[in-house]
């Protein structure tokens, strides 16, 4: 059973006071970043306006990403549950950008950016979760040797395969989220020449060498506040979700005493914390104790949930080799050609067709089918959702032998 002995911390009188103060007064943080820093690669397009200002431009340009609608059903943790109470990807960044938003307003700074973040950030991810980004990685290091990364791969969507004209300050943050590294500290980088030229060298460096990926810092105060976010936004919902699919019973030796054992404890703990520690200042701070009960509860999870042999087992002997024989099957059915198969029909048309309202697809060095074949595989399988992935698979392997018995409704797991 869950915890009755809940604790929510809350700011000191004396930062309210001040917060309040400062309001009154039309303070806003220093280091926020304001609207008209926003830097695109096409300068000429996409002027803010008094109503749709930079960021929000933003917001708007990723929640009508053709991509968009596919985090409905992408798993967060849980693949194998008919259960609309389970978290989707969907819910996953509405909950980070609403934290997020709630920390950057506290902090001065600005909400717009931080929500352009927040919703962009898991655009690049695959079906099922980490496991497949895992399997889709492997796939493509073993035939092309470069890795495949949730957050570049994001970029990617954004502004390379659906070319939107995204601003630099929340390609950065998408690029930058990565929240399963903690610290204590988050202090942004605050290049004043920060360009789209070093920021493409720095996802080239991520695609050749994934070891960069966890030395990524933002360059604003925003992107910075995101990726704490992440980590406050699914710490706890996790735990949520794994007693809503009884993997746990609510007695698990859970140990946070800081930042709480349950869903709302930790965020609001966490939260508090992060602004009691950051108002005023060019940088995010957190308690060290704070810190430690992060990564020990980060770690009670992998143990817990992500590790647990109910969940694990049928990613092992299921979906990684459907992964391996759809993609293989793709990436055939690509060098050979093969124009009826759903490679093209279901995505490279798509592409190419979403493509033109900023590229000019008449030009032959723009048709998509000049990249590479893994890369387009790669692409595909990474947008498709849960269901589409396993439907996909039968449909090419009707008398494939892997498959997913999925926990319904009605099952009785008392």
């Amino acid at each position: 059973m869950v915890s009755s002995n809940l604790h929510y911390d809350a700011l000191s009188p004396e930062l309210q006071k001040q917060i309040l103060d400062d309001r009154r007064s039309g303070w806003v943080s220093p280091w926020r970043c304001p609207d008209d820093a926003a830097l695109r690669r096409d300068p000429a397009r996409d002027a803010a306006t008094l109503w749709r200002p930079a960021f929000v431009r933003d917001v708007e340009k990723v929640l009508h990403s053709p991509y968009y609608n596919r985090y409905t059903d992408k798993t967060q943790v849980f693949s194998f549950y008919r259960n609309d109470d389970i978290t989707r990807r969907a819910l996953h960044v509405q909950l980070v950008s609403r934290i997020a938003r709630n920390i950057g307003v506290a902090l001065g700074l600005n909400p717009d950016l931080i929500e352009a973040v927040a919703l962009g950030h898991d655009l690049g991810h695959t079906p099922f979760g980490h496991a497949g980004e895992e399997y889709l990685s492997s796939l493509l290091y073993h035939e092309t040797g470069r890795r495949f990364n949730h957050n570049v791969h994001s970029v990617r969507v954004l502004d390379k395969l659906f070319y939107r004209n995204l601003s630099l300050q929340a390609l950065d943050g998408i690029l930058c989220h990565n929240g399963e590294f903690i610290h204590q500290g988050y202090k942004p980088a605050y290049r004043t020449d920060y360009s789209f030229s070093e920021f493409d060298r720095l996802v080239k460096a991520c695609d050749r060498d994934e070891s960069v990926i966890p030395g990524l810092v933002s360059n604003t105060l925003e992107g910075c506040v995101v990726r704490v976010s992440d980590m406050v936004a699914y710490l706890g919902k996790d735990r949520q979700d794994a007693r809503r699919a009884r993997l746990l019973q609510g007695d698990e030796p859970f140990s946070a005493e800081r930042i709480g054992l349950e869903n709302a404890e930790i965020i609001n703990n966490v939260t508090v914390n992060l602004i009691e520690n950051s108002y005023g200042k060019d940088s995010l701070r957190l308690d060290e104790k704070i810190v430690d009960e992060i990564r020990t509860a980060k770690q009670e999870n992998y143990d817990l949930i992500y590790q647990n042999e109910k969940v694990a087992s049928v990613y092992a002997e299921n979906i990684q080799p459907m992964f391996e024989a759809v993609y293989y099957r793709l990436l055939d059915d690509l060098i050979s050609d093969q124009r009826d198969s759903w490679v093209y029909r279901h995505h490279v048309y798509f592409v190419n067709n979403n493509r033109r309202y900023y590229i000019d697809t008449g030009d032959p060095a723009n048709d998509y089918l000049t990249e590479e074949p893994n890369q387009i595989v790669t692409d595909y399988i990474a947008s498709m959702t849960d269901d589409y992935f396993v439907d996909l698979y039968h449909f090419l392997f009707p008398d494939g032998k892997y498959g997913i018995r999925y926990v319904s409704y009605f099952d009785d797991e008392r």
